[in-house]
């Protein structure tokens, strides 16, 4: 029979079976189930369309409170968008929604919520910075010269 220790002396456990050991030990290290990809079936790949989630029993948030957010604090979607134009960002989060508005002095996000009042979400909560460094700078300035671009 061939020797099990491959020619290594320092080797007391038999090679073979101590890679047959290693080998298994690895494999218990996964553990986990992989996740299966769903294989086209020559429809169309198109992705779903997103829709909001049903409403259910609305706890109607707070509104932010703040001179010289006059016609954003309350505004809708469209409403912001004929204020300032498009937003470079419009991120959906559940039912939240955030608009951002960027201009050379400042960028200002707008975070939009459902309420039990209105059809669509409303702007709730207002923040601005820097568009150099990030810094938080007043808001109303930044809606103000928002306004001016």
């Amino acid at each position: 029979m061939k020797d099990l220790y491959a020619g290594n002396p320092h080797c007391r456990i038999p090679c073979v079976p101590a890679i047959c050991l290693l080998t298994l030990l690895l494999a218990a290290c996964g553990g986990g189930q992989v996740a299966s990809t769903p294989r086209p079936t020559g429809r169309s790949t198109a992705m779903p369309s997103v829709r909001q989630p049903a409403r259910t029993t609305l706890h109607d948030p707070q509104f932010q409170s703040a001179p010289g957010l006059q016609g954003v604090i309350g505004a809708t979607q469209n409403q912001l968008v004929r204020e300032f134009g498009q937003p470079r960002l419009d991120v959906w989060e559940g039912d939240a929604r955030k608009l951002q508005f960027i201009g050379t002095a400042c960028v200002l996000d707008v975070y939009l919520y459902p309420t039990s009042s209105s059809q669509e979400p409303l702007a709730t909560y207002a923040d601005a910075r820097r568009s150099s460094d990030g810094q938080d700078v007043d808001r109303a300035a930044c809606v103000a010269a928002l306004r001016q671009k």
